[in-house]
This record gives structure tokens, C-alpha cells and sequence, in this order.
């Protein structure tokens, strides 16, 4: 008699999650939504900084001694935490979802999508609860290991799971599908932080600043919620298609109705051609997220609340006042990001995956070269204009190219390979933020003023634009010597099968 671990493990398999005829493939999108909007509160993390860097403190910071070593601040109790040393989280976020998504990316395949989830769930759950118990014995490599290393692969596992189920749910409109899912990613800050903000002023005490308290809460709320999107999860049976809907009797040039391996597509040129694109647009997007507030204060300074003064010139009481307005624009951004994450993946089953992608980088190229014109003529409406749009693109190329890789690769292992593709997000989580931060310190060492250290940023980037529009430019249709024949797409489905029946 099955004891009740083997009965939530058979709960868990690929087999158990097959939809019954009739089921109404709309009821996806929200499990999905679910396990997106909770991991994606990682890029609302930088709200728990300022409380955490004075965790000892708790009303201002206590410095660690100047001659304390890196190592010994890693495991000192008696004072705070630098922002820098914090901001290894967000590093950690980013380069465990791109390298657990290309590790696990096959195993998700065979298992399918509720087990992935689930896993997801307790990595990014549990790795709260971690970082609580690291808060709470001031222990900051256990919110490295905890939410950083741990809950990076939950968010790579969560972000994943759904891509492959919904692009076979829906192969009439496969951008639309991944772009309903992914633009809860880029949700789940302007939903989490604020959360986080009123259960860091509910538990905080004269001894504690809530933070603690408020990793266990958020660990356990979105752990329920990733489980119950993980159930929610379905598969459609082979052969299944949208009713009233038949393939179009021609290919177009750039849809393949063939499948390519996953061991196969890294050896193709369109893969590393695809990769460059993802980095390459996702890089100077992550540049600007990073510095959108400084920027605006810097550039605009005094004009942001109508006064003639340069930054540096401004008072204590004005630079708040300023501070206060560039919050909103970086929430702006966020609202621009997550609805290009829908838009531009559905405008692509239209206009196709890689005129889409010639749009984000011919536009942004042209966005990217003027940024710096309006900034000098004033324009702060254009300015923010500017960016608002290059954001939209931004969370557009992360929702188009799961698409884009089913057209290319066909649709057998495309949340595999999307996994491997993501390591493309690690790359430029590191290169975005470092180009834009390290040129505008340079900038400002030798000289430059604080309103035009980022003329040369604006320009490099547009030049990064350039190279991933060459790669675009570079796509073809995968050589046929990489497609799987008719008996190895029927050896690799009954592979799946049997790894599912053994579950």
C-alpha cells in the first residue's frame, strides 16, 4: 500500500497533471501569474536594504571597524551591514535563475511543470525563512545562501515551469501566452514591496526593525501561493489543438512545425544568435532599472521641482524633495515594464518574432543616442518619455523570446532551452549595471559634471543595441542536419512518458 509520501509524489507527476478533454486552457495563465508576481518580488529586494543595514543600530548604522576584514564583517554580530555587501543578494538572484534554469531546463521537461513548481516553491520559500533565521542571528552569508543562492534557484525553476506548457496551449498565439506569465515577473514588486513596507512598520520594535519577521510572513505567503499555482498547472495531451484551429497549411520562413534537441541547439548558430539578443537587450535595460533614480536627480537636479540649481547645490531638505520624485519615476518604470511584457509579446504573433526584436533595437538605438539632447535641452516629459518607452522594450525581449525560441527550435524541449538561454540574463545582470556604474564614476573622477557624466553611458549602450541588432539581423531557419527525425521525436516523447509513468 503507497504510504503517503508516494501518494504526493504521484500527485507531482507529468501523467497526473494531463488535461481531460474539454479543459479550458484559460485556466493556465492564472497559475502561472501566481508563481511569477511571488518570485518576482527579487527585484523588489532593494526595499529591505536600508532597514537591514541597521538591523544592530536599528535607528542609524554601526559601522564595523576600518581595519576589519571582508571576512571577519561576513561574521561579526556587533555591527552593520554596508548596502554594498547586501546588494550580493540581487547579484546572486540573477546568476543562480539564469544557471539553475539551463541546469534543471531538461529535467523540467521530463517531470513536467507542477514538480518544477513545487520545487520553486520550497526554494523560494524556504529561502526566506533562511534569510529570517540569517537576519535574526545577524549572519549575512545565510541571506546569501537562503534567498540569494537558494531562492536564485527557486526563481530560476519558478520562471521556467510554465514557458513550454503555455506556448502548447496556445500555438495560435504563443507570444501572447508567455507574455501573460512573464509580465508577472516584472509584477511582483510593485505588489511585493509595498507588502514588504507595511509588515516591516507592523513588527518593527524598539529592538528589531521587522525585517525578520517580515521574511517569515512573505516566505509563507508565497509559498502557498506557488503551491497552489503549481497545481493549478496542466498539460494538454499530444495532439491537442485549439478548437477550430488547424496549422497554416504553409510554413512561414521563420516557423519551424520540427523539433531540435536540446543537446543539439547549443550547437546551432541561431542559439548563440539568440543568446547575443537576449543579452544584448536585456543588458542596456538592466543599466537604466539600476540607475533610473540618481539619473534623473543628477540630470535634472533644481528643475525637478523648479529652481535653478545644480545637484550639488541643492539643500538636505531639496535633495529629499527631488529623491521623492525619482521614486515615482522608477515606479513608472516598472508599470512601463510589465506591460510591455504583454504588449510586445502579443504585437509578435502578429509582426513576428524577429521584426519585433529589429523594433526594440532600431527604437531603442535611436532613444538611447537622443536620452542625453533632451537632458541637456531640459525636456524632463521627453526625458521620462524616453525611458518609459525603452522599458517597455526591455520587458517586451523577456516575454518575446520563449516565443521566438519555439519558432526557431519547435516546441519538444523549448522550456529546456529557454533555461540555457537565461544564462544570457546572468551575463547581463553583471555587464549592464557595471558598464553604467563604473563609466559614470570615471566620468565624475576627471571632472565631468554629475548632469553630463551619463552622455558617454547612453552612447555605449546604444552601441550594445547596435551588436544585438546585428545578431538579429544574422537569424535564419535552423539547418536541417539539427532537426530530430520522425523516430527520435517518438523515442524522446515515450522517454517522457515512462519518466512519468515512474514518478
Amino acid at each position: 500500500m503507497p504510504g503517503p509520501a508516494s501518494s504526493f509524489t504521484d500527485l507531482l507527476s507529468k501523467q497526473r497533471t494531463v488535461a481531460p478533454p474539454g479543459y479550458n486552457r484559460w485556466l493556465v495563465p492564472p497559475a502561472a501569474l501566481a508563481i511569477h508576481l511571488s518570485i518576482g518580488m527579487a527585484y523588489g529586494f532593494s526595499v529591505f536594504w536600508l532597514p537591514l543595514s541597521r538591523s544592530i543600530g536599528l535607528t542609524q548604522s554601526v559601522a564595523c571597524p576600518e581595519d576589519m576584514s571582508f571576512l571577519s564583517q561576513v561574521f561579526a554580530t556587533s555591527c552593520d551591514w554596508k548596502i554594498s555587501m547586501l546588494g550580493w543578494m540581487y547579484t546572486l538572484f540573477f546568476v543562480f535563475l539564469g544557471s539553475s534554469a539551463a541546469v534543471f531546463g531538461h529535467w523540467l521537461e521530463h517531470e513536467g511543470p507542477r514538480k518544477a513548481g513545487v520545487a520553486a516553491a520550497f526554494c523560494w520559500g524556504g529561502g526566506l525563512l533562511i534569510s529570517a533565521f540569517g537576519v535574526y542571528v545577524h549572519q549575512i552569508w545565510l541571506l546569501w545562501l537562503g534567498s540569494g543562492i537558494i531562492g536564485g534557484c527557486g526563481l530560476g525553476l519558478g520562471y521556467i515551469s510554465p514557458v513550454s506548457t503555455l506556448i502548447k496551449w496556445f500555438p495560435d498565439r504563443r507570444g501572447m501566452a508567455t507574455g501573460m506569465a512573464i509580465m508577472g515577473f516584472g509584477g511582483g514588486a510593485m505588489i511585493g514591496a509595498p507588502l514588504a513596507d507595511i509588515l516591516m512598520r507592523h513588527y518593527a520594535t524598539p529592538t528589531s526593525v521587522g525585517v525578520w519577521e517580515t521574511f517569515v510572513t512573505m516566505g509563507a505567503i508565497y509559498f502557498i501561493a506557488m503551491i497552489c499555482g503549481a497545481f493549478g498547472y496542466r498539460v494538454p495531451a499530444p495532439g491537442w489543438q485549439p478548437e477550430g484551429w488547424t496549422p497554416p497549411a504553409q510554413n512561414k520562413a521563420m516557423i519551424t512545425k520540427r523539433h531540435v534537441h536540446l543537446n543539439e541547439a547549443h550547437k546551432t548558430p541561431q542559439f548563440w544568435l539568440l543568446w547575443g539578443v537576449l543579452c544584448l537587450n536585456v543588458s542596456a535595460g538592466i543599466g537604466v532599472i539600476g540607475m533610473a533614480s540618481p539619473m534623473l536627480q543628477e540630470v535634472f537636479a533644481g528643475k525637478l521641482i523648479g529652481i535653478a540649481k545644480a545637484f550639488n547645490d541643492l539643500s538636505p531638505d531639496e535633495k529629499a524633495l527631488i529623491a521623492t520624485i525619482a521614486a515615482g519615476f522608477t515606479g513608472l518604470l516598472s508599470l512601463f515594464n510589465i506591460a510591455g511584457r504583454f504588449l510586445w509579446a502579443s504585437l509578435s504573433d502578429y509582426i513576428g518574432r524577429k521584426t519585433t526584436y529589429f523594433v526594440f533595437f532600431t527604437l531603442g538605438i535611436a532613444l538611447y543616442a537622443f536620452a542625453p539632447t533632451a537632458g541637456q535641452l531640459g525636456q524632463i516629459a521627453v526625458f521620462v518619455g524616453i525611458f518609459c518607452v525603452i522599458l517597455t522594450m526591455y520587458g517586451g525581449g523577456f516575454s518575446t523570446i520563449p516565443a521566438y525560441l519555439a519558432d526557431i527550435f519547435g516546441t519538444q524541449f523549448v522550456g529546456a532551452i529557454h533555461g540555457r538561454i537565461l544564462t544570457a540574463w546572468s551575463t547581463a545582470g553583471v555587464l549592464g549595471p557595471v558598464l553604467v556604474n563604473y563609466i559614470r564614476e570615471y566620468q565624475i573622477d576627471h571632472g565631468v559634471s554629475r548632469a553630463q557624466a551619463y552622455h558617454t553611458t547612453m552612447y555605449i549602450l546604444a552601441g550594445l543595441l547596435v551588436l544585438g541588432f546585428i545578431c538579429n539581423l544574422l537569424i535564419r531557419p535552423v539547418s536541417e542536419r539539427h532537426y530530430m527525425t520522425e523516430e527520435e521525436l517518438a523515442a524522446e516523447r515515450k522517454l517522457a512518458h515512462e519518466a512519468g509513468a515512474r514518478a
